[in-house]
């Protein structure tokens, strides 16, 4: 995917060509689309793109980091995608943070955990909301 100039000027990738990036809505509420976030996709999936390791090892390589570093429920929610698509299962998952427990220790392992539950909850919304056809964030 080649990336075109977006009404601002920037570089953006054609799916993402023309969206806006903020709704305003009568009443003056605001709501943000997903702009930042799908930006945070297309950078994952680059980065799989230049890594020499299988899209399995590379994902829970990245998965461990994020738990690593006590990451937020969006950042798993980023990874998703990528995650899924690379044949990762909930089993693996759980093999991760018994792998790095002792590491990491088991308090961010109980967070992760708690985190990716809160993401899983994230990425139903969403789903949800652009099904709903307003495709707004919640």
């Amino acid at each position: 995917m080649s990336p075109v100039t977006g009404r601002d000027g920037l570089l953006v990738s054609p799916a993402r060509a023309g969206r806006p990036r903020i709704r305003y809505h009568q009443g003056g509420s605001v709501a943000s689309d997903t702009s930042v976030l799908d930006t945070i996709v297309d950078l994952t999936a680059v980065s799989v793109d230049h890594s020499s390791l299988p899209t399995r090892e590379f994902m829970l390589v990245r998965l461990a980091a994020l738990m690593a570093v006590d990451a937020p429920p969006a950042s798993y929610l980023a990874n998703a995608d990528a995650t899924e698509k690379s044949g990762i299962t909930a089993d693996d998952i759980q093999e991760v943070m018994i792998a790095i427990a002792p590491v990491v220790g088991t308090a961010r392992v109980v967070s992760a955990a708690g985190k990716i539950l809160r993401a899983m909850g994230l990425a139903i919304a969403v789903g949800e909301a652009e099904l709903a056809g307003d495709g707004d964030m919640l």
